[in-house]
């Protein structure tokens, strides 16, 4: 197999569909790229675009794809449940087919040092591709965010950025790019509106809290669905899967006199980390391996 990237930026807009149409087709439209999947959040107020192809090519549309938000994305009036520094907000490479981490890990560099460069965004690498070992796990940086790093970069030398400038673009803010293995976004939606319950279910099944190994949670109240929620990064589903997961949570949230809604993926998922038993089991709604699946979307964009 030929060395393939995927990329999956998130951009800091879940609400105008047609602005996340015009980011997608700016970056599609290099060629050697092909996007797989695009989905938006209004109550995180964020959208994930799953792009892949050759290397080059992917780092090229990742580029133009921030170039198009610093015009159209404004932090400053942007609100949203999920934490948050930049137009668009990370920019994580994947290794695909023969790629490995190292040419994941290159890209990153390449691609922060352009943006820094030629965008003046600052730029924080993480996962993989961190410099610094406190920026593995991007959180320790975006936790302060927006409005927290105008305060910090340029003021604490914790907080001075891979590449750009030392101070946050006015409206962009800052980028964090990185190199990492596949992560699944998954969330749980709980039949209660007491946030507290969420947040308390998250901190029990996190890593960092003695939790889950290779799990990040938070809980969200969502205003548009009138319910809480514990979001998750999974770091390794080989470690924690998606069913570990959910019977975790499910056991905690009966345990607070509360029912499971429904589960979400945001972006794609291997294979192996979901089929259609497993999507019964966490009652993930409408599940679709033609469109979820991220084997099923190389091969229907051509590029396995």
């Amino acid at each position: 197999m030929k060395p393939l990237l995927e990329c999956v930026p998130n951009f800091s807009e879940g609400k105008d569909a047609a602005l996340v149409d015009q980011l997608v087709a700016v970056m599609s439209s290099v060629e050697g790229v092909s996007c797989l999947a695009h989905e938006l959040d209004a109550a995180h107020n964020r959208c994930v675009i799953t792009l892949a192809g050759a290397p080059d090519a992917v780092a090229d549309a990742a580029f133009q794809g921030l170039a198009k938000a610093i015009g159209s994305i404004d932090l400053n009036h942007h609100r949203g449940e999920h934490r948050r520094m930049g137009a668009m907000d990370v920019c994580p490479f994947v290794p695909l087919g023969s790629a490995d981490m190292d040419l994941a890990v290159a890209t990153a560099e390449k691609v922060g040092a352009r943006i820094g460069q030629e965008l003046e965004v600052p730029v924080f690498l993480y996962a993989k591709a961190a410099r610094r070992e406190e920026r593995r796990i991007l959180g320790n940086v975006r936790n302060k965010q927006f409005e927290g790093l105008k305060e910090l970069v340029g003021a604490d030398p914790e907080f001075a950025p891979d590449f750009g400038p030392a101070h946050l673009h006015p409206t962009a803010g800052a980028v964090g790019v990185g190199a990492r293995t596949f992560l699944i976004a998954y969330n749980i939606n709980l039949r209660t509106q007491d946030v507290a319950i969420a947040k308390a279910i998250s901190k029990q099944v996190r890593e960092r809290d003695g939790g889950l190994a290779r799990v990040q949670a938070m809980g969200f109240y969502l205003d548009d669905r009138q319910m809480a929620q514990v979001s998750m990064n999974l770091l390794d589903y080989n470690v924690t899967s998606i069913r570990r997961v959910f019977d975790e949570v499910a056991a905690k949230a009966e345990a607070a006199g509360v029912a499971i809604e429904e589960s979400e993926l945001v972006g794609l998922v291997p294979a192996a980390a979901m089929d259609s038993e497993t999507a019964t089991h966490v009652k993930l709604q409408g599940f679709d391996q033609e469109l979820q699946v991220v084997e099923a979307r190389l091969k229907a964009a051509g590029i396995e």
